[in-house]
C-alpha cells in the first residue's frame, strides 16, 4: 500500500483475511451423490501403514460411499513358478481386515487376471476414480479412464517434456491431477504428512498429525500363536513372559535396500561377544522365497539361540512376533514402520535418497545411513550397528 507525505497507517485498523484454502480437487457434491470410488495403487505395506490413516478419515467424512481399491502387482508375470509368492503378498490380508475398505482387486499379479480384473472393474461404472500411482504415473492415470470413461478421474501428474505428446494426451484425459512429489519438493515432511496433504487436495479434509501414526489392531489369535512360537523356541520365562529377544530383517523388495543375510551373521556374533546382548535370542525375518537358501546358511553358521521366521499363513503373524521383541533392527522396509506400530524401539538402516520413509516415531527409532547420497543399505558395516547398540546397553 502506497502512503502519500502526512498520512500514517494503523495497522490495527486493517483486516487481513486468511488465505483460502482451494478448493478441493474432487467436488463435496460429487461425493455425496456418489455411491462408491474407486482408488488405484501399487500398494507396499509401508505405504499403506499411513495410508490406512487417510482411507479411515475418508470414511468418517463420507460414510455411505464404498471404498474400493485396486492394488497393481508391479511384478505381474507370466511366469507361473512365481505365481504361488505373489498370490500370498502379505499386505492383502491387512487390507482384508480394513473396515474402512468395502472392496479391494488384489488378483493382478498374472496378465489373465489383471485382464479379469479390469472388466470387473469396468462393470462397476465408477462414479469417481484416484490413482495415488507415483511410478509410471501416466500409465496408471490411463488405467484409470480405462476403467471409468465416463466417471471423473483424478491422478499424479509428472512434468512432461514439451515434444512427449502421447504423455500429454494421456494426462489431458484426467479431470484433475495431483502433482508429482518429491523429497527436494517437500523437505522436513514425513511420507505421511505427504500422504494427508494429498487428501486435502483431494477432498479438503485435514487429517490431524496424530491421525497419521500407523496402527495396528492384532487379534487375539494371532497374540497367541506369537506366544507359541517363543514357546517352541525357548523365549519364554518361568513366569510365562516373553524372555529378551532381538528381531533382524534384512530383506526388502529392492535390492538397494536390503542387507546380506551373511552380515546378519556377522552381527549376531558380534553382539554375542557383549555382555549386554551376550543372553538375548535372536529371530531372523526371511522372505518365503529365500527359506530354503537361508536355511542352510543358518544351518553352517551354527548360531545358538537363532531362528528363522517368514509369515508364511498370514501377515499379522509378522507385527504379533514383533510385538514380543525388546528391539528391532530393519532395512529400509515395511518392518521399521511396523515396529513403530507395536510401539517397539527400532534401528533402520536406510540409504540417503528418502529421508521422509523414516520411522515415524522418533522417540523409539534410530536411523542409520548410509555413507554416501546413493549408496546402498549393503554399505552400512555391523560395526555401525555396533557403535549404536552402544548407547543403547539393556533396555
Amino acid at each position: 500500500m502506497k502512503l502519500s507525505g502526512g498520512q500514517s497507517l494503523r495497522l490495527d485498523a486493517i483486516h487481513f483475511d486468511a488465505p483460502a484454502m482451494p478448493a478441493p480437487l474432487v467436488a463435496p457434491a460429487l461425493l455425496r451423490q456418489a455411491d462408491k470410488i474407486l482408488f488405484i495403487a501399487h500398494l507396499a505395506l509401508g505405504d499403506f501403514t499411513y495410508l490406512q490413516g487417510c482411507f479411515q478419515a475418508f470414511k468418517r467424512a463420507y460414510p455411505h460411499l464404498k471404498i474400493h481399491l485396486w492394488v497393481d502387482e508391479r511384478r505381474r508375470t507370466s511366469r507361473a513358478s512365481e505365481w504361488a509368492h505373489l498370490k500370498k503378498y502379505a499386505l492383502y490380508d491387512w487390507l482384508a481386515e480394513c473396515p474402512a475398505i468395502d472392496k479391494v482387486y488384489d488378483e493382478t499379479w498374472s496378465p489373465q487376471l489383471y485382464r479379469e480384473s479390469l472388466e470387473q472393474a469396468r462393470r462397476e461404472h465408477y462414479p469417481v476414480v484416484v490413482s495415488l500411482a507415483v511410478l509410471e504415473r501416466h500409465k496408471y492415470a490411463s488405467l484409470a479412464r480405462s476403467i471409468s470413461p465416463h466417471g471423473f478421474v483424478v491422478g499424479q501428474k509428472k512434468r512432461v517434456r514439451p515434444w512427449d505428446l502421447p504423455k500429454r494426451l494421456i494426462y489431458r484425459k484426467l479431470d484433475a491431477a495431483i502433482p508429482a512429489y518429491t523429497p527436494a519438493s517437500h523437505p522436513d515432511q514425513h511420507i505421511s504428512d505427504i500422504y494427508a496433504g494429498w487428501f486435502t487436495q483431494l477432498f479438503g479434509m485435514e487429517i490431524p498429525r496424530a491421525a497419521r501414526f500407523p496402527v495396528l489392531r492384532i487379534a487375539d489369535r494371532w497374540i497367541a500363536y506369537a506366544h507359541k512360537q517363543f514357546a517352541d523356541w525357548g523365549f519364554m520365562g518361568v513366569d510365562g513372559r516373553p524372555s529378551r529377544v532381538v528381531f533382524v530383517n534384512a530383506f526388502s523388495k529392492s535390492v538397494e535396500r536390503s542387507w546380506p543375510l551373511e552380515r546378519v551373521i556377522g552381527l549376531i556374533r558380534t553382539m554375542r561377544c557383549r555382555p549386554e546382548w551376550g543372553d538375548v535370542g535372536f529371530v531372523v525375518n526371511v522372505v518365503p522365497e529365500e527359506l530354503a537358501r537361508a536355511r542352510a546358511l543358518f544351518a553352517d553358521a551354527g548360531l545358538e539361540q537363532t531362528h528363522l521366521f517368514s509369515a508364511e499363513e498370514n501377515f499379522f503373524q509378522l507385527p504379533a512376533v514383533l510385538s514380543l521383541c525388546e528391539l528391532i533392527i530393519s532395512v529400509e522396509t515395511a518392518v521399521m514402520h511396523l515396529a513403530n506400530a507395536v510401539h517397539v524401539p527400532v534401528i533402520a538402516l536406510m540409504r540417503q535418497n528418502n529421508p521422509e520413509w523414516a520411522p515415524i516415531d522418533r522417540a523409539n527409532s534410530t536411523v542409520i545411513t548410509a555413507p554416501a547420497h546413493g549408496d546402498w543399505v549393503d554399505k552400512i558395516g555391523v560395526q555401525d550397528v555396533m557403535r549404536v547398540l552402544a548407547a543403547f546397553g539393556r533396555l
